[in-house]
């Protein structure tokens, strides 16, 4: 039974090799293998590589210093850190929150199997993560120091150590994330603030990791000192790489001990866990007077609680409402730095022209990032015959999909705007273009992107994944897009000496504006007849 359930369990986890949610069905041998070895170029050519890479650069200059304990424990960390992220969020769907712990529990199962089962799933997927740093860690350390027999075994013992530990952390972690979704009511918003905290300190770290590694070699001494005198527990955790049997000993009892606790409390508490549910606050009914909306505010509210009830389809579909925000925070706090570096260009012979066209360039490939208008008519999947037996226009149903697209990406690009313009010191007609024609594009691909959801549609999703990440659609709206927004100062690198600045940025949110037209009318008369027979 514990070989079934094991086996269910990491059919699960890797269901996108074996299953097509976008076709709703099984994928052929042939996709599933393509698609492993994709999985396994990335973790063993990419991050592998990544992490050999690192692990070379860390090794030989420590090794020499006599301190190659301090280079596991740094792996080390890296290694757990990613792990337990890694496999944290399949603690809390798979071993906490699982949709199937009704039917499991139901059955002649023991509990303690089932734990159990859940457990080794969690575990072999902290163990791949952090492979993926120890392994060439471990090799690379081979082969810069000399080894001997209990340098070998203290190594390969270190990996187990090491994803044991990452088995309790993502347990403990997995509890908390659990316990916090049975109490927060605004879910999308804070998955979305956390995804984004996330990105935030990945890119902090990586910029800031090749200082910090220059930092620690030359000052190893020192942080080595500082390690064995205030952290001598992390001291031992390194030396176990080294062949220290003392640190071995140790670890080796007191992480089987904690293993063993953790198995004792979830097989006690599981039953507590996987059948909790969320807390329901009682409410004392008020009566409240409720203000008639209009047929397209209404529709737009229902499209917004639909935009923001789902954390995949925000985070996935407004990345460049994201970066223009960032783009703006950076021009407020930086704004005499970027000045200053218009004024060198210009000193060098630049044409300020040109300048104008980068910055309008910039606003709209960015603004071309934000794709949520594509999705939008398959996320209804089969349940788009609500909207199309209401007694309203199809074209205020698809006006109200436009909208949210508009709204969510025009305002970080008019905030962007004003940074620019305040900013920057130009004219009053290059001015006036940066503020008009980044708006026009932001209408433009907004019709565009409705245009490509209409003509390929996919209603027939089991996955909401599937239109918002993984439809052709999808694709070109993003592709197309940016290469519209790049369009525009390429075709004035090309001819610049030929034209007057303004006069080429008029000629350009003409065409945007007689394009938008073309689409505005097919969307109002033949799209909305489209989507009436869907």
């Amino acid at each position: 039974m514990f070989k079934i359930l094991l086996k269910k369990q990491m059919t699960e986890i890797f269901r996108g090799y074996f299953y097509d949610a976008k076709k709703n069905k099984k994928r052929s041998l042939f996709s599933t293998i393509m698609f492993i070895i994709i999985y396994l170029a990335i973790m063993i050519g990419v991050l592998g590589g990544m992490f050999t890479y690192l692990s070379a650069g860390l090794c030989e200059p420590l090794t020499t210093a006599g301190m190659g304990w301090l280079y596991f424990i740094i792996m080390g960390m890296i290694a757990i850190a990613l792990g337990s992220f890694g496999s944290i969020f399949n603690t809390y769907s798979g071993l906490y929150l699982s949709k199937d712990n009704d039917m499991l529990l139901s059955l002649p199962i023991p509990t303690g199997c089932i734990v159990a089962a859940r457990l080794t799933s969690v575990y072999l997927l902290g163990l791949l993560y952090s492979a993926v740093v120890m392994v060439p860690a471990v090799i690379v350390y081979w082969i810069e120091a000399p080894i001997n027999i209990s340098i070998v075994i203290g190594s390969i013992f270190l990996i187990i150590i090491i994803s044991a530990v990452i088995l309790v952390l993502s347990c403990v972690l997995g509890w908390c994330v659990a316990k916090l979704s049975l109490k927060l009511k605004n879910k999308s918003f804070v998955t979305v603030f956390l995804s984004l905290t996330f990105f935030a300190l990945y890119y902090f770290v990586y910029f800031k990791a090749q200082s910090v590694i220059q930092d620690l070699i030359m000052n190893a001494a020192i942080y080595g000192q500082k390690v064995k005198d205030s952290a001598y527990p992390l001291y031992l955790f390194g030396k176990i790489a080294e062949g220290d049997w003392l640190a071995i000993g140790i670890f080796a009892v007191i992480v089987a001990l904690i293993c063993i606790f953790t198995f004792w409390i979830l097989s006690r508490s599981f039953i507590g866990i996987a059948t909790s549910t969320a807390s329901m606050a009682k409410k004392k009914y008020k009566e409240k007077h409720v203000t008639r909306k209009s047929i397209s505010s209404a529709l737009l509210a229902k499209e917004f609680g639909r935009f923001t009830s789902s954390p995949n389809y925000m985070l996935n579909c407004t990345m460049g409402s994201v970066f223009l925000i960032i783009i703006s925070g950076a021009l407020i706090i930086k704004g005499g730095d970027f000045a200053g570096a218009l004024n060198q260009f210009y000193a060098t012979g630049m044409d300020q022209g040109f300048i104008v066209v980068i910055i309008i360039t910039i606003i709209c490939v960015t603004a071309a990032m934000n794709d949520m208008v594509v999705p939008s008519v398959s996320l209804e999947g089969k349940s788009i015959w609500i909207g199309q037996s209401l007694p309203v226009e199809p074209w205020n149903i698809l006006s109200a999909k436009l909208m949210v697209q508009i709204l969510v990406t025009g305002i970080p690009v008019i905030l962007c705007e004003a940074c620019c313009v305040v900013l920057f010191d130009f004219g009053i007609a290059e001015k006036i273009m940066i503020c008009i024609i980044p708006l026009i594009f932001t209408v433009l691909i907004g019709l565009f992107g409705l245009f490509l959801g209409i003509k390929m549609p996919n209603l027939t999703w089991t996955s909401e994944l599937a239109p918002i990440k993984q439809g052709i659609n999808v694709m070109i709206a993003m592709f197309g897009g940016a290469a519209l927004g790049m369009l525009i100062i390429a075709v004035y690198y090309l001819i610049k000496s030929k034209i007057d600045i303004i006069l080429y940025l008029g000629m350009t949110a003409a065409v945007f504006i007689v394009a938008a037209i073309i689409l505005y009318t097919w969307l109002k008369k033949k799209g909305a007849q489209i989507y009436r027979f869907l």
